[in-house]
């Protein structure tokens, strides 16, 4: 990581924010059900292994990432966590699953086979999940797939059953037909196959109310601040603020135009501050000409293209006090919070959060 000095923006973190999100969650849940944390792509770019250990800390027993190998930089930090791997057994890995206590979700009744006689040749009833497709068409078993397993009940043998887990596709909109649909077929496949802990709700799923909740809800975007209620206030806590550093400031005027392909036409006296955080960092090149940024809780717009290293801002709104080379411009805020940034960048904020560059110098803070 560089040093604060060397860097050329300032991205801070607040576990205490992501822990109070957490356990915001988890109190929504209805009856016994817990709540998991999902920690996958490096904890959605904020740092998986400092993310989880705060979680850990407030609580969580329960860790979901995408991939083996980051199951594995989980498992050096949590000894004792609950850690799934939701892609799956990839073939020749069993034997680090075991080595490392860790649980894969099955995905495909050739995963299932695979993983029974595994635990047979073993002679150990080792856990895993059992993902049943409800509608993403993505990931686990399709429902021809699920009757076969119902059928031949004797291949969930020599292995321990420990979730049956499906994914819900529209969450975020709650009025949805695919949500009730999903819930039916879920249902369906639970009342088909050996009873294991049920898991079902992600962010948006939890606000879909207990119908969804079941045994295990496996929250991730909302951990980090994005809104899981689009349209709606969001409930859950900021978690990170982007700061990027002024390298430079000129006064400029017509018929100058700003950065690359001259797309932007200065019209008028206007005071242009460079800033260093560009696309290499993470900073979408989409937010050319749309995104902005804030000083002293005044927007300040980014005018011209966002180039590799670099954007600009119209700064002519500011004192020029307060807009001085080595200043700092907030790019992700309070007053610019990742979905509202995610809106000017034509995309969502689980892209801005994981695109968070390794140049920018990172804070960690428990705002507690």
């Amino acid at each position: 990581m560089p040093k604060m000095e060397h860097s050329g923006a300032i991205l801070t973190i607040d576990l205490g924010a992501v822990c109070a999100n957490w356990l915001s969650l988890r109190e929504r849940l209805s009856g016994l059900a817990e709540c998991a944390g999902v920690v996958k792509a490096d904890g959605y770019g904020l740092g998986a292994e400092k993310v989880a250990a705060a979680l850990s800390g407030a609580g969580c027993r329960i860790f979901f990432v995408a991939h083996l190998d980051e199951a594995l930089g989980l498992r050096a930090v949590l000894p004792d966590a609950e850690i799934h791997v939701l892609n799956g057994l990839m073939p020749g890995c069993a034997p680090e699953y075991i080595e490392n206590r860790l649980v894969p979700v099955l995905n495909d009744l050739g995963s299932i086979d695979a993983w029974r006689e595994f635990c047979v040749a073993q002679d150990q009833a080792l856990p895993a999940d059992v993902h049943v497709d409800t509608g993403m068409s993505r990931l686990g078993l399709p429902p021809g797939e699920v009757a076969i397993l119902a059928d031949q009940p004797h291949r969930l043998e020599g292995f321990t059953l420990a979730n049956l887990i499906s994914h819900l596709a529209c969450a975020d909109e709650p009025d949805h037909p695919l949500n009730r649909q999903q819930l039916a077929d879920y249902r369906t496949a639970l009342a088909t196959l050996p009873a294991a802990r049920r898991s079902f709700a992600n962010s948006s799923g939890i606000f879909l109310g207990a119908e969804y909740h079941f045994d295990l809800a496996r929250p991730g975007v909302a951990l980090y601040g994005g809104n899981p209620t689009p349209g709606k206030p969001n409930p859950m806590t900021q978690v990170i603020r982007l700061q990027g550093k002024i390298l430079q400031v000129r006064d400029v005027d017509t018929p100058l135009t700003v950065g690359y392909g001259a797309t932007h036409k200065v019209t008028g006296p206007t005071r242009v501050a460079t800033v260093a955080v560009g696309y290499a960092d993470g900073f979408l090149r989409s937010l050319s000409s749309s995104g902005y940024g804030y000083i002293g809780g005044v927007r300040v717009p980014i005018i011209g293209r966002v180039s590799m290293d670099l954007i600009t801002l119209d700064v002519s709104s500011v004192p020029h006090s307060q807009s001085l080379p080595g200043g700092l411009i907030d790019l992700i805020g309070p007053d610019n919070p990742v979905d509202a940034v995610a809106e000017s960048a034509g995309t969502i904020g689980y892209e801005i959060l994981t695109s968070l560059g390794r140049r920018y110098h990172r804070v960690y803070v428990d705002g507690n």
